[in-house]
């Protein structure tokens, strides 16, 4: 199976994304998203693929999101677009793609169902517990 996450190291919902995955077996790509942003075309493929909008995909904590004055709805999708591609931080994280689907993957438990053979227990970054029993 290919897993994609378009990972921030800062991040701490992302490092357990990113654990979880690999606890799971599975060797993902990593994409820090920061460094090397998705371009134009694969921004505008991944949203729908998330089930999201451009605005749900927004990231507002630590991001330029209010100097820039993104809480007006005057913004238009492509406008939205073009300000995550020039400032990649308001791109919310971690996103996460397997053959099972896309997800933006917050909290990090949500990317267990895109996985072949998820954990069923894992303990994250800040010793929280996370118990998964996978769907019959």
């Amino acid at each position: 199976m290919t897993v994609t996450i378009y990972h921030n190291p800062d991040c701490g919902t992302s490092r357990n994304t990113l654990a979880m995955i690999r606890a799971s077996g599975e060797d993902p790509v990593v994409i820090e998203y920061l460094k090397t942003p998705p371009n134009r075309e694969r921004l505008v493929e991944l949203i729908p693929a998330l089930g999201l909008t451009p605005r749900e995909l927004l990231r507002e904590k630590g991001t330029p999101y209010a100097e820039l004055g993104l809480a007006d709805p005057k913004w238009s999708v492509g406008e939205l677009i073009d300000l995550m591609l020039a400032h990649p931080i308001l791109i919310n994280r971690p996103i996460v793609e397997t053959p099972k689907g896309a997800r933006l993957c917050r909290p990090s438990e949500v990317v267990l169902p895109l996985l072949d053979s998820p954990v069923r227990e894992f303990v994250k970054e800040d010793g929280e517990k996370v118990a998964y029993t996978p769907p019959a």
